[in-house]
């Protein structure tokens, strides 16, 4: 496995407790992503190195750059449908480019002019972005907020081959940690390495709210 692991108790103390942060393993050249599958599409995935066969470049992929807050939605690859788990490493610069476009996927009056001006924006845009409450090892909702990205119609062409750097299937580590969870164990907890991603753009830290 090529991701940077950590304690999951040494890297608590670190992260910020509050505001929108996006969380996750990068450097210059990549960002870590996670998404969930089943295994006829996950496994295809991994295999491959691209998203083809079952996968739908019809309908919209979400992915989330947060480990933790993909373990919440997965139920740390427990829930059908999500059994396979993917570290998707993604080119810094597509993930960056996917953040330009994005458009928020409910109505901020402080950042679209009229509600019909944001569907509009809306329906002319393939990527989606939404900030979610995140979440601790076992479930709970966190102060901090995390983000997910929505991406269909040609960006979700370029992201199934051309943004990704790899694919690591990581189902069989998400299920060993799930275990120190199941046994209150956080101490022997490991998880990604991630810190707050900085960008340099002053607009879109603003457009983000970060």
């Amino acid at each position: 496995m090529k991701l940077n692991i950590k304690p999951y108790i040494e890297q608590q103390k670190d992260w910020p407790q509050t505001g929108h942060h996006i969380m996750a393993q990068y450097d210059d050249n990549e960002i870590v992503v996670y998404q969930s599958y089943r295994p006829e599409i996950g496994n295809f995935a991994a295999q491959n190195q691209y998203f083809g066969g079952a996968f739908s470049l019809n309908r919209m992929t979400w992915i989330k750059p947060n480990f933790l807050w993909m373990m919440y939605r997965n139920g740390w690859g427990q829930k059908v449908g999500q059994e396979v788990v993917l570290a998707i490493h993604l080119k810094r610069e597509a993930f960056e480019r996917y953040l330009k476009q994005a458009v928020y996927s409910s109505y901020q009056k402080d950042l679209y002019e009229t509600r019909e001006a944001w569907q509009e924006q809306v329906q002319n845009s393939s990527i989606r972005l939404q900030w979610d409450p995140d979440h601790d090892p076992y479930g709970a909702k966190l102060e901090r907020r995390a983000m997910q990205i929505g991406i269909r119609g040609e960006e979700i062409k370029k992201y199934a081959k051309d943004d990704i750097l790899e694919i690591e299937d990581i189902s069989t580590f998400v299920n060993e940690q799930y275990q120190f969870v199941l046994n209150n164990q956080l101490d022997q907890l490991l998880v990604p390495d991630e810190h707050p991603l900085i960008l340099e753009d002053e607009s879109l830290k603003q457009q983000l709210r970060l």
